[in-house]
Protein backbone atom coordinates (compact mmCIF):
# COMPACT_ATOMS: atom_id res chain seq x y z
CA UNK A 1 0.00 0.00 0.00
CA UNK A 2 1.37 3.43 -0.92
CA UNK A 3 1.19 5.81 2.02
CA UNK A 4 0.80 8.89 -0.11
CA UNK A 5 0.81 11.38 2.77
CA UNK A 6 4.09 10.16 4.27
CA UNK A 7 6.91 12.60 3.63
CA UNK A 8 9.63 11.24 5.90
CA UNK A 9 10.73 7.96 7.45
CA UNK A 10 13.19 8.24 10.33
CA UNK A 11 15.07 5.33 11.89
CA UNK A 12 15.46 6.01 15.60
CA UNK A 13 18.86 4.91 16.93
CA UNK A 14 18.39 6.15 20.49
CA UNK A 15 15.63 7.12 22.87
CA UNK A 16 16.49 10.77 22.32
CA UNK A 17 15.33 10.36 18.73
CA UNK A 18 11.90 9.10 19.80
CA UNK A 19 10.29 12.50 19.46
CA UNK A 20 7.06 12.43 17.49
CA UNK A 21 5.57 15.28 15.53
CA UNK A 22 1.82 15.79 15.41
CA UNK A 23 1.46 13.58 12.33
CA UNK A 24 4.18 11.02 13.03
CA UNK A 25 3.58 7.47 14.23
CA UNK A 26 5.89 4.65 15.31
CA UNK A 27 6.78 1.89 12.87
CA UNK A 28 7.82 -1.60 13.93
CA UNK A 29 7.00 -4.50 11.61
CA UNK A 30 4.50 -2.50 9.58
CA UNK A 31 2.37 -5.54 8.68
CA UNK A 32 -0.80 -3.54 9.39
CA UNK A 33 0.53 -0.04 8.85
CA UNK A 34 1.36 -0.76 5.20
CA UNK A 35 -1.78 -2.80 4.57
CA UNK A 36 -4.21 0.09 4.10
CA UNK A 37 -4.26 3.87 3.64
CA UNK A 38 -3.24 5.93 6.66
CA UNK A 39 -4.75 9.37 6.02
CA UNK A 40 -3.12 12.10 8.01
CA UNK A 41 0.07 10.15 8.72
CA UNK A 42 2.95 12.24 7.38
CA UNK A 43 5.93 10.63 9.08
CA UNK A 44 7.09 7.23 10.34
CA UNK A 45 9.60 6.65 13.13
CA UNK A 46 11.15 3.21 12.74
CA UNK A 47 11.76 1.55 16.11
CA UNK A 48 13.75 -1.40 14.82
CA UNK A 49 16.96 0.65 14.75
CA UNK A 50 16.92 0.78 18.55
CA UNK A 51 18.23 -2.79 18.70
CA UNK A 52 16.05 -4.08 21.50
CA UNK A 53 16.76 -7.68 22.50
CA UNK A 54 13.66 -9.61 21.34
CA UNK A 55 13.33 -11.84 24.40
CA UNK A 56 15.11 -11.70 27.74
CA UNK A 57 14.70 -14.75 29.97
CA UNK A 58 15.21 -13.94 33.64
CA UNK A 59 16.71 -16.32 36.23
CA UNK A 60 13.39 -16.58 38.09
CA UNK A 61 11.58 -17.75 34.94
CA UNK A 62 10.03 -14.43 34.01
CA UNK A 63 10.28 -12.99 30.51
CA UNK A 64 10.71 -9.56 29.01
CA UNK A 65 9.47 -9.41 25.42
CA UNK A 66 10.48 -6.39 23.38
CA UNK A 67 7.66 -4.63 21.58
CA UNK A 68 9.68 -5.14 18.38
CA UNK A 69 9.97 -8.90 18.92
CA UNK A 70 8.57 -10.63 15.84
CA UNK A 71 5.96 -13.35 15.97
CA UNK A 72 8.43 -15.68 14.31
CA UNK A 73 10.87 -15.20 17.20
CA UNK A 74 8.15 -15.49 19.83
CA UNK A 75 6.99 -18.81 18.39
CA UNK A 76 10.36 -20.36 19.25
CA UNK A 77 9.70 -20.08 22.99
CA UNK A 78 8.82 -23.44 24.56
CA UNK A 79 5.55 -22.49 26.27
CA UNK A 80 2.68 -24.06 24.26
CA UNK A 81 0.60 -20.90 24.44
CA UNK A 82 3.11 -18.93 22.38
CA UNK A 83 2.84 -21.09 19.27
CA UNK A 84 -0.95 -21.26 19.63
CA UNK A 85 -1.24 -17.47 19.83
CA UNK A 86 1.11 -16.87 16.92
CA UNK A 87 -0.83 -19.31 14.75
CA UNK A 88 -4.04 -17.49 15.65
CA UNK A 89 -2.77 -14.54 13.61
CA UNK A 90 -3.76 -16.00 10.29
CA UNK A 91 -0.93 -14.96 8.03
CA UNK A 92 1.88 -16.60 6.16
CA UNK A 93 5.38 -17.11 7.55
CA UNK A 94 6.25 -13.92 5.68
CA UNK A 95 3.86 -11.96 7.90
CA UNK A 96 5.07 -13.69 11.08
CA UNK A 97 8.62 -12.80 10.14
CA UNK A 98 7.89 -9.07 10.35
CA UNK A 99 4.74 -8.62 12.46
CA UNK A 100 5.62 -7.62 16.01
CA UNK A 101 4.20 -8.39 19.42
CA UNK A 102 3.93 -4.72 20.31
CA UNK A 103 2.34 -3.80 17.02
CA UNK A 104 -0.39 -6.38 17.46
CA UNK A 105 -1.10 -5.15 20.99
CA UNK A 106 -1.11 -1.45 20.10
CA UNK A 107 -3.39 -2.02 17.12
CA UNK A 108 -5.96 -3.04 19.76
CA UNK A 109 -8.22 -5.20 17.64
CA UNK A 110 -10.43 -7.50 19.76
CA UNK A 111 -9.01 -10.54 17.94
CA UNK A 112 -5.37 -9.54 18.48
CA UNK A 113 -3.73 -12.79 19.66
CA UNK A 114 -0.79 -11.05 21.32
CA UNK A 115 -3.33 -9.23 23.48
CA UNK A 116 -4.88 -12.59 24.38
CA UNK A 117 -1.51 -14.15 25.21
CA UNK A 118 0.05 -11.36 27.23
CA UNK A 119 -3.12 -10.44 29.11
CA UNK A 120 -3.68 -14.08 30.10
CA UNK A 121 -0.13 -14.33 31.47
CA UNK A 122 -0.44 -11.14 33.53
CA UNK A 123 1.74 -9.21 31.11
CA UNK A 124 2.66 -5.65 32.03
CA UNK A 125 3.43 -3.12 29.32
CA UNK A 126 6.53 -1.01 29.88
CA UNK A 127 5.76 2.37 28.32
CA UNK A 128 8.31 5.01 27.50
CA UNK A 129 6.69 8.39 28.06
CA UNK A 130 7.26 11.49 25.97
CA UNK A 131 9.01 13.31 28.85
CA UNK A 132 11.72 10.64 29.12
CA UNK A 133 10.05 8.72 31.91
CA UNK A 134 8.52 5.29 32.12
CA UNK A 135 5.26 3.83 33.33
CA UNK A 136 3.82 0.33 33.57
CA UNK A 137 0.29 -0.73 32.69
CA UNK A 138 -1.13 -4.28 32.73
CA UNK A 139 -1.98 -5.38 29.20
CA UNK A 140 -5.51 -6.18 30.32
CA UNK A 141 -5.88 -2.44 31.06
CA UNK A 142 -3.65 -1.08 28.30
CA UNK A 143 -6.17 -2.06 25.64
CA UNK A 144 -9.27 0.00 26.43
CA UNK A 145 -11.51 -0.74 23.45
CA UNK A 146 -11.62 -1.42 19.72
CA UNK A 147 -8.58 0.38 18.26
CA UNK A 148 -8.14 2.25 21.56
CA UNK A 149 -5.32 2.00 24.09
CA UNK A 150 -4.05 3.87 27.13
CA UNK A 151 -1.06 5.10 25.11
CA UNK A 152 -0.80 8.84 24.62
CA UNK A 153 0.75 10.62 21.67
CA UNK A 154 4.52 10.46 21.92
CA UNK A 155 4.51 7.34 24.07
CA UNK A 156 6.00 4.04 22.92
CA UNK A 157 5.38 0.53 24.16
CA UNK A 158 8.92 -0.60 24.98
CA UNK A 159 8.34 -4.14 26.23
CA UNK A 160 5.97 -6.60 27.86
CA UNK A 161 7.02 -8.17 31.14
CA UNK A 162 5.62 -11.61 31.97
CA UNK A 163 6.00 -12.62 35.63
CA UNK A 164 7.53 -15.99 36.42
CA UNK A 165 4.51 -17.30 38.33
CA UNK A 166 2.13 -16.74 35.41
CA UNK A 167 4.60 -18.03 32.84
CA UNK A 168 5.00 -21.26 34.84
CA UNK A 169 1.27 -21.82 35.46
CA UNK A 170 -0.73 -24.62 33.87
CA UNK A 171 -2.89 -23.32 31.06
CA UNK A 172 -5.80 -24.33 28.86
CA UNK A 173 -6.91 -22.52 25.72
CA UNK A 174 -9.85 -22.49 23.34
CA UNK A 175 -10.41 -20.45 20.19
CA UNK A 176 -13.05 -20.41 17.48
CA UNK A 177 -13.88 -18.44 14.35
CA UNK A 178 -16.85 -18.56 12.02
CA UNK A 179 -14.66 -19.61 9.10
CA UNK A 180 -11.95 -22.25 9.12
CA UNK A 181 -9.32 -19.60 8.41
CA UNK A 182 -11.22 -16.65 9.84
CA UNK A 183 -10.45 -14.03 12.44
CA UNK A 184 -10.91 -15.13 16.04
CA UNK A 185 -14.48 -14.73 17.26
CA UNK A 186 -13.81 -16.06 20.77
CA UNK A 187 -10.45 -16.61 22.45
CA UNK A 188 -10.38 -18.00 26.01
CA UNK A 189 -7.28 -18.77 28.06
CA UNK A 190 -7.48 -20.16 31.59
CA UNK A 191 -4.64 -20.49 34.05
CA UNK A 192 -4.15 -22.55 37.20
CA UNK A 193 -1.46 -21.00 39.37
CA UNK A 194 0.84 -22.82 41.75
CA UNK A 195 -0.82 -21.12 44.73
CA UNK A 196 -4.20 -22.60 43.78
CA UNK A 197 -5.52 -19.50 42.07
CA UNK A 198 -7.51 -19.65 38.85
CA UNK A 199 -7.54 -16.94 36.18
CA UNK A 200 -9.63 -16.87 33.01
CA UNK A 201 -9.19 -14.30 30.25
CA UNK A 202 -11.65 -13.69 27.42
CA UNK A 203 -10.68 -11.79 24.29
CA UNK A 204 -12.01 -11.47 20.73
CA UNK A 205 -15.55 -11.91 22.09
CA UNK A 206 -15.36 -8.55 23.87
CA UNK A 207 -14.21 -5.08 22.75
CA UNK A 208 -11.35 -5.21 25.25
CA UNK A 209 -9.72 -7.99 27.29
CA UNK A 210 -11.80 -9.21 30.20
CA UNK A 211 -10.32 -11.19 33.07
CA UNK A 212 -11.65 -12.94 36.19
CA UNK A 213 -9.50 -14.10 39.09
CA UNK A 214 -10.40 -16.64 41.77
CA UNK A 215 -8.43 -17.53 44.89
CA UNK A 216 -9.25 -21.21 44.28
CA UNK A 217 -10.74 -23.29 41.49
CA UNK A 218 -14.34 -22.07 41.09
CA UNK A 219 -17.37 -24.25 40.55
CA UNK A 220 -19.02 -24.28 37.14
CA UNK A 221 -21.78 -22.05 38.47
CA UNK A 222 -19.37 -19.57 40.07
CA UNK A 223 -17.39 -19.26 36.86
CA UNK A 224 -20.42 -18.83 34.61
CA UNK A 225 -22.01 -16.29 36.95
CA UNK A 226 -18.82 -14.23 37.14
CA UNK A 227 -18.42 -14.06 33.37
CA UNK A 228 -22.08 -13.53 32.59
CA UNK A 229 -22.47 -10.74 35.11
CA UNK A 230 -19.16 -9.14 34.19
CA UNK A 231 -19.77 -8.52 30.48
CA UNK A 232 -22.54 -6.28 29.18
CA UNK A 233 -20.96 -5.49 25.82
CA UNK A 234 -20.29 -8.70 23.91
CA UNK A 235 -18.68 -7.68 20.65
CA UNK A 236 -20.74 -7.55 17.47
CA UNK A 237 -19.19 -7.58 14.00
CA UNK A 238 -18.97 -9.72 10.88
CA UNK A 239 -16.92 -12.31 12.77
CA UNK A 240 -19.63 -13.17 15.29
CA UNK A 241 -22.87 -12.09 16.88
CA UNK A 242 -22.98 -11.16 20.59
CA UNK A 243 -25.20 -14.08 21.65
CA UNK A 244 -22.91 -16.59 19.93
CA UNK A 245 -19.82 -14.99 21.46
CA UNK A 246 -21.36 -15.09 24.91
CA UNK A 247 -22.41 -18.73 24.58
CA UNK A 248 -19.02 -19.86 23.28
CA UNK A 249 -17.12 -17.88 25.91
CA UNK A 250 -19.10 -19.56 28.68
CA UNK A 251 -18.68 -22.97 27.08
CA UNK A 252 -14.93 -22.55 26.53
CA UNK A 253 -14.33 -21.20 30.03
CA UNK A 254 -15.99 -24.28 31.49
CA UNK A 255 -14.07 -26.60 29.18
CA UNK A 256 -10.83 -24.96 30.27
CA UNK A 257 -11.81 -25.24 33.92
CA UNK A 258 -12.51 -28.96 33.55
CA UNK A 259 -9.27 -29.50 31.64
CA UNK A 260 -7.20 -27.85 34.37
CA UNK A 261 -9.17 -29.60 37.09
CA UNK A 262 -8.28 -32.96 35.53
CA UNK A 263 -4.57 -32.19 35.32
CA UNK A 264 -2.34 -33.35 38.17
Amino acid sequence: MDLIDVREVRVAASRAELVFGDHEVPLAGGSWLFSEPQPGVEGLVDLTGLGWEPVVEHPDGGLTIAATCTLERLRKLPHPLFAFAVDALLGSWKIHRFATVGGNICLALPAGPMISLTAALDGVGVIWTADGGERRVPIVSLVTGVRRTDLRHGEVLRAIELPAAAAAARTAVRRISLAELGRSGVFVIARADADGGFVVTVTAATPRPRQWRFAAMPSAEQLATAIDSGVADWYDDAHGAPDWRRAMSLRFAEECRLELLAQP
